[in-house]
């Protein structure tokens, strides 16, 4: 593995380029169609970091199918039934996306991401221990550190731009902004989701501490999973045997990445520190054995 490996930023110059994220490049392909290129550039704090992790894209992607092919009697997702080969008829130019590469249907994405909570971590400690809950809502005292919650909880927030945060918002701010409905909807396939796919992952020896998804509306209004689904990116991935309450879990995901980072004198914001290749090669070697884990490859 060598940074050369890396994919920082894909070239399509056949496709218009629609839009390139902190971590994917969007390109149009038709009036129904898009693709999305998972690269291997890893954020952090909502910052772009300078080095890209070899073969992390491949791996958030592979992730991604096999949870969209276990949910998809729950939702229909955003997938398309159309080969890489049409969009992208080059074949060194498939060749370098790898298995990066993802044709999906166009959908009207909803201005939220749906995020969920089975364990006290991360922000959610933080506003526990300020505030006795999480994102408003009240939870038993006396919880510790990493502590798996009596269920799980909904916590929507908003999308942010890149370089911005995103805001978490209540519950009924999402039904200011879908409608009682669909926010209902949102809410309950969410937390059905995070539920029946974190008890798969703990039997395969991972914790799915916390999550987001995003969802989108098809041409009939029909609620459709898009973006990414439970991989290492968009989700906390602790290792089982190490878990234990009362301090922050070793993760799978880029957790590690923010450890080191918290160490140096950052500001969080653009341009992001240079990471040492043993950070790098650590963090891919996670992420790869979080996909081994879960799906049986990698």
């Amino acid at each position: 593995m060598s940074q050369a490996d890396a994919l920082f930023e894909s070239d399509l110059p056949h496709l218009k380029l629609l839009n390139r994220g902190k971590v994917r490049d969007i390109y149009n392909v038709d009036d129904q169609h898009m693709l999305i290129v998972t690269s291997d550039r890893l954020s952090a704090f909502d910052v772009v970091l300078p080095q890209p992790i070899p073969g992390k894209g491949e791996v958030l992607t592979r992730v991604a199918n096999f949870w969209f092919e276990r949910t998809q009697g729950i939702i229909p997702n955003h997938l398309s039934d159309k080969p890489l080969s049409d969009v992208v008829p080059d074949a060194k130019q498939r060749a370098i996306l790898g298995d990066r590469a993802l044709v999906v249907r166009k959908l009207r994405p909803l201005p939220i991401e749906a995020i969920v909570r089975g364990y006290l971590i991360g922000s959610g400690w933080k506003d526990y221990q300020n505030s006795g809950g999480v994102c408003g809502i009240q939870l038993p005292q006396g919880l510790e550190q990493a502590a798996k919650l009596p269920q799980a909880i909904y916590t929507p927030s908003t999308k942010a731009d890149i370089g911005d945060h995103d805001e978490n918002i209540s519950f009924e701010e999402t039904v200011k902004l879908l409608g009682q409905e669909l926010a209902e909807q949102v809410r309950d396939v969410s937390l059905k989701i995070y539920t029946e796919c974190a008890a798969y992952a703990l039997e395969k020896g991972i914790i799915i501490a916390d999550t987001k998804f995003e969802f989108g509306l098809d041409s009939n209004d029909n609620l459709v999973l898009i973006d990414e689904i439970l991989t290492p990116d968009s989700s906390r991935f602790w290792p089982a045997d190490q878990y234990q309450v009362g301090i922050s879990p070793p993760s799978y995901d880029k957790q590690f990445v923010r450890d080191y980072l918290e160490t140096l004198d950052w500001d969080k914001t653009p341009p992001g520190p240079d990471l040492p290749w043993a950070i790098v090669t650590k963090t891919a070697e996670k992420y790869l054995e979080a996909e081994t884990r879960l799906t049986g490859n990698g």
